[in-house]
């Protein structure tokens, strides 16, 4: 899959009708008024050091660039590949990085063919990647865009509009069973084959094609005794945009990509929003960051040695200020590592099993009877991210001192 539109396209897109015009401005006004980038001044430390003459740092989730801003403020001598898959949020961000013209290059695609990107535009190697794994504050504000269950809206959740799968689709052609795992597996609904089974008796009789729809058969299903803190149905949007967006299978089959193509030295940031995001991120890192060998060696080759090293030393959470100021960060764990030798041999091996989606490894939590009744959905269940280096291999798998640290450190 080659780029979509590079920075030229989205150029060339400035010249809109008075409509799109207002419309843009509009949306780039509330952009700037909503948006405020989360563990900012933690992310650009991290980067710091990766910046210079001749360097490149790609920003995977540009969005409304204000990661990507403060990454170009910090240091004038290096190079930002910035990519997304909404073309709205580009043009923003291109408008926004407007004082850095010369600087960056933003390009309409998925983070997923991060090694496409680079083939497309020439780059070999990269010195940093960055992935804010939040949803953008524009597709939250974007009403019509169906993510979010506060307004009634088209039930899409398509990050890339020119995707033809939506929400309203999985609603109305998945099963029961497929419907429960998602939403358990995903959303960590303890309702979902309830949910499940509503939903599918429901478009029997009537389509299921607007947020509201969705909001009310929610509330009707969920036991006012049983619920959460907040909107009954946010776990089953949740579910829903992870599913539509294929949000976890594109994180576990970059992360290899990005691995592959780092110079040595590179690092990899990411912030995640959900806890199996952070569990794949924290499964990839740990891979390069302990001693995988043979069992009773009396040395250690250096081809088992760590590949990478831990930057954050765990997760860094965001402090009751940040909270406070910016109430999206209460659930960022922010992870770091950085390639310290060249990747070896049996590294890339793991790295294809990830490409191959067998990284992902997703583990419903232990659904009740209330919530999840089938046994097929249950045994959907498979290993942990990593665990094809498990101690039944025979291998033994020692931590760094940066590892016995981290154990010390929130987050882990």
């Amino acid at each position: 899959m080659a780029v979509k539109k590079s920075m030229a396209a989205i150029r060339a897109q400035q010249t809109l009708a008075p409509a799109a015009l207002e419309h843009a401005q509009q949306a780039e006004n509330v952009a700037d008024s909503i948006h405020a980038p989360v563990l900012l001044n933690e992310c650009v430390d991290l980067l710091v050091p990766h910046m210079g003459p001749g360097k490149v740092i790609v920003d995977c989730t540009l969005g409304l660039a204000g990661h990507a801003e403060a990454f170009l403020r910090a240091n004038p001598d290096f190079h930002l590949v910035g990519i997304d898959r909404d073309e709205e949020a580009l043009r923003l961000a291109a408008r926004r990085l407007e004082p850095f013209a010369g600087r960056f290059t933003l390009v309409h695609n998925s983070f997923m063919h991060f090694e496409e990107v680079l083939d497309e535009l020439g780059i070999d190697k990269v010195d940093a990647a960055f992935l804010d794994l939040g949803l953008s504050s524009l597709q939250i504000d974007e009403r019509d865009r169906g993510f979010t269950y506060s307004a009634d809206a088209p039930l899409d959740m398509r990050m890339d509009v020119e995707q033809k799968l939506t929400a309203a689709d999985i609603v109305a052609t998945y099963s029961v069973d497929q419907l429960a795992q998602i939403f358990t597996i995903y959303g960590q609904e303890k309702f979902a084959y309830r949910i499940a089974r509503a939903i599918v008796e429901l478009r029997e009789s009537a389509p299921i094609e607007r947020t509201s729809q969705l909001v009310e058969l929610v509330d009707h299903v969920v036991p006012r005794r049983n619920r959460p803190a907040g909107n009954p149905a946010k776990r089953v949007f949740q579910a829903l945009r992870i599913e539509v967006n294929g949000e976890l299978e594109q994180l576990a089959s970059t992360l290899p990509q990005i691995a592959r193509r780092l110079n040595i030295g590179g690092a990899i940031v990411v912030e995640s929003y959900h806890s199996l995001e952070d569990r794949i991120t924290k499964s990839f890192f740990r891979m390069g960051q302990i001693i995988d060998a043979p069992a009773g060696l009396p040395i250690v080759p250096e081809e088992y040695q760590p590949y990478f090293t831990d930057l954050t030393h765990g997760a860094q959470l965001a402090d009751e200020r940040e909270i406070t100021i910016n109430p999206r960060s209460a659930s960022v764990r922010l992870r770091a590592t950085e390639l310290i030798r060249e990747i070896p041999e049996h590294a890339h091996a793991d790295f294809e099993q990830w490409l191959e989606g067998k990284g992902l490894g997703l583990k419903p939590t232990a659904p009740r009877k209330s919530s999840l009744r089938n046994s097929s959905a249950r045994k959907s269940a498979s290993r942990a991210p990593g665990g094809q280096h498990s101690s039944t291999t025979g291998r033994r798998r020692e931590n760094t001192s940066a590892q016995a640290t981290s154990k010390q450190r929130r987050g882990r």
